[in-house]
C-alpha cells in the first residue's frame, strides 16, 4: 500500500499566521504539523509516500524530507495547482499509486490513542483481503463542519453527508482514508459539488452504494484534532505537550518510528539525533540510542 499526504490549501482560516508559510509546516508544540500525519502512515507500515502541496511551498517539504531515504522511506512530491477538493489527490497521484492500494491522510490531522497501530493494520488488511474501503468516525459537538456518517438502529452506515446543515449524527469522518486501487477511477468520475470541489464524500458514497465501505469509530480512548482553526491548533499543541511531559515519550517522532520499524539502524538514528542535539527532541533521540546499546 502507498500513502498520500495532502498538504495543500491556502490555510486562510488560520490567517495571518499562514500568510507566509504552509499550514502543515506550522509548529505543533515541538514538531512541524506534517510530522503527525506522516507518523500515521509510518505506523501503518507504509514506506512509499507522496506529499502533495502548493507550488509555493513544495520546496520547503523537499528541504525537510528530501527523498525520505534518511528515514528508510521513499518520498515523492506533487503540486496541487489550486484546492479543488480532497478527491483530487487520487487524480494527481495516479502515476504514483499505479496498481497499488492507497491511504490518504490530511496534512492537518492529528491522531492519538492506545491501539492505534492495530486499527491501522486492520484497515490495511480490510482493503487488501476484502477490497473494501475503510474510513473512520469520531464523535464531535460540531458535526456540521465535517462529513457526517448516519447509522441505522443496527449500527450499519446508511448515509454520508458533506457539511450538512442538519447533521443526522454527531460522528464526523476524520481525515484518514484507506482505499482499494479503484479509487482512482472513482475520483475521476466525481462531479464538482456546489462548493466547486471534488468531495471525498462522493467517493465514500460510491463505496457505500456498492456495499464496500467500512466505518470504524474512534472511541473515548482516542484523540483526533483537525487543526484548521486557531483554537484547534492550540488545543492540539497543548494536548501533545501534556502527554509528552507526563509520559516522557514523544508523539509522532518519525525518527523513532523508523528505528522501531527496522527501517534505519542505530547508527542512522544517532546521526539524525545529532541534527537536533541542542534541543529536547535531539536529546530524546539520543536517549533511545543509549537505552538500546
Amino acid at each position: 500500500m502507498k500513502g498520500i499526504i495532502l498538504a495543500g490549501g491556502g490555510g486562510t482560516r488560520l490567517y495571518p499566521i499562514t500568510k507566509g508559510i504552509s499550514k502543515q509546516l506550522l509548529p505543533l508544540y515541538d514538531k512541524p504539523m506534517i510530522y503527525y500525519p506522516l507518523s500515521v502512515l509510518m505506523l501503518s507500515g507504509i514506506k512509499e509516500i507522496l506529499i502533495i502541496s502548493n507550488i509555493e511551498y513544495i520546496e520547503n517539504y523537499k528541504r525537510i524530507f528530501k527523498d525520505g531515504n534518511e528515514l528508510g522511506l521513499k518520498i515523492k512530491y506533487a503540486i496541487q495547482k489550486e484546492p479543488k477538493g480532497l478527491a483530487e489527490a487520487f487524480i494527481i497521484g495516479e502515476n504514483f499509486i499505479k496498481d497499488k492500494n492507497v491511504c490518504l491522510v490530511l496534512g492537518d490531522n492529528v491522531f492519538y490513542g492506545h491501539g492505534l497501530i492495530n486499527i491501522l493494520k486492520n484497515a490495511i488488511n480490510n482493503v487488501k483481503n476484502e477490497y473494501k474501503a475503510t474510513i473512520f468516525g469520531y464523535y464531535v459537538n460540531d458535526p456540521e463542519r465535517y462529513g457526517v456518517v448516519e447509522f441505522n438502529e443496527m449500527g450499519k452506515v446508511i448515509s454520508i453527508e458533506e457539511k450538512p446543515k442538519k447533521p443526522k449524527s454527531n460522528y464526523a469522518v476524520v481525515g484518514l482514508y484507506f482505499y482499494p486501487n479503484d479509487v482512482i477511477e472513482k475520483a475521476k468520475s466525481v462531479k464538482p459539488s456546489n462548493r466547486g470541489e471534488l468531495e471525498i464524500t462522493s467517493i465514500n458514497e460510491m463505496y457505500l452504494n456498492e456495499n464496500r465501505l467500512k466505518v470504524e469509530l474512534f472511541g473515548r480512548g482516542y484523540a483526533w484534532f483537525d487543526t484548521g482553526t486557531h483554537d484547534s491548533l492550540l488545543d492540539a499543541a497543548n494536548f501533545i505537550r501534556t502527554i509528552e511531559k507526563r509520559t516522557g515519550l514523544k508523539i509522532a517522532s518519525i525518527e523513532e518510528i523508523a528505528y522501531n520499524n527496522g527501517w534505519i539502524d542505530k547508527k542512522q538514528l544517532k546521526k539524525l539525533a545529532k541534527e537536533f542535539e541542542k534541543t529536547e527532541y535531539g536529546k530524546y533521540l539520543m536517549e533511545i540510542v543509549g537505552e538500546r546499546e
